[in-house]
């Protein structure tokens, strides 16, 4: 939490200095020199940002098929709060942060540390840092839900991925990352769901139809997951299929 909230806080002061040199307004005095108003245009672009940026790490990087995965992994073991919902984003922003550390290195080196060095202006530091984003997100999306966005649109298929728009692009992509957290999902909940018929059966057979099947199964899962360190083996196949 707190990596991803420190670099959500050092984008936000990066956006909010370009923001503030784009909208520098100048306004005449009484004696002809020109009076700046950027820095209040500058704090309202910082607070735009920082309302906004939660919302744009959801919808751009891997955390929606990590936080959708391991909800569904807690409603398999039949826990629907446990661990707690504190725990399981934590979880999601750390694993994002790993599957992201490649676009964040290039966002850094291609626009952020410019930036700061007055190499580049802010227009192009915002285009070469939606860049790296931009591919990932062509990545992971797709070509399936990239046609479906544009039919909507009534847009023809461009020639390049680089000819759509951001809001298309975010929109396929959001709609190919449901697609596949939902089929890991219920990959992970096929064993459970075994184990709840197989303990299910047994107790109708024993005629303890009146003893609920979760007091005997949960204690079951719990343990095969323990034994197969299933933490670790969900994290390592989330953090792999990017």
């Amino acid at each position: 939490m707190l990596v991803s909230l420190a670099f959500m806080l050092v984008s936000s002061n990066t956006f909010a200095d370009a923001a503030g040199d784009i909208f520098t307004l100048s306004m005449p005095s009484m004696d002809g020199e020109p009076e700046t108003v950027s820095n209040s245009l500058k704090i309202l672009a910082l607070l735009t940002v920082l309302s906004l940026a939660p919302a744009i790490v959801i919808i751009t990087t891997s955390f929606t098929r990590i936080i959708i995965v391991l909800s569904m992994l807690r409603h398999a073991f039949g826990m629907p709060s446990t661990p707690p919902n504190t725990v399981i984003i934590g979880l999601a922003l750390l694993l994002t942060l790993f599957t992201m550390t490649p676009v964040i290195d290039q966002i850094q080196e291609k626009s952020l540390q410019p930036y700061i060095d007055k190499q580049i202006d802010d227009t192009t530091a915002l285009n070469n840092a939606s860049a790296p984003v931009r591919e990932f997100m062509i990545s992971q999306t797709r070509d399936k839900d990239i046609a479906l966005v544009l039919e909507l649109a009534n847009e023809e298929v461009p020639d390049s991925a680089d000819d759509i728009s951001m809001t298309q692009l975010v929109t396929a992509f959001l709609l190919s990352e449901l697609q596949t957290a939902f089929q890991i999902g219920f990959v992970i909940f096929l064993p459970f769901l075994a184990i709840d018929l197989i303990v299910a059966s047994i107790l109708m057979s024993m005629g303890m139809m009146m003893v609920p099947p979760m007091t005997i199964s949960l204690p079951i899962k719990i343990l095969m997951f323990v034994l197969i360190e299933g933490w670790a083996l969900v994290a390592q196949a989330l953090v792999s299929s990017f």
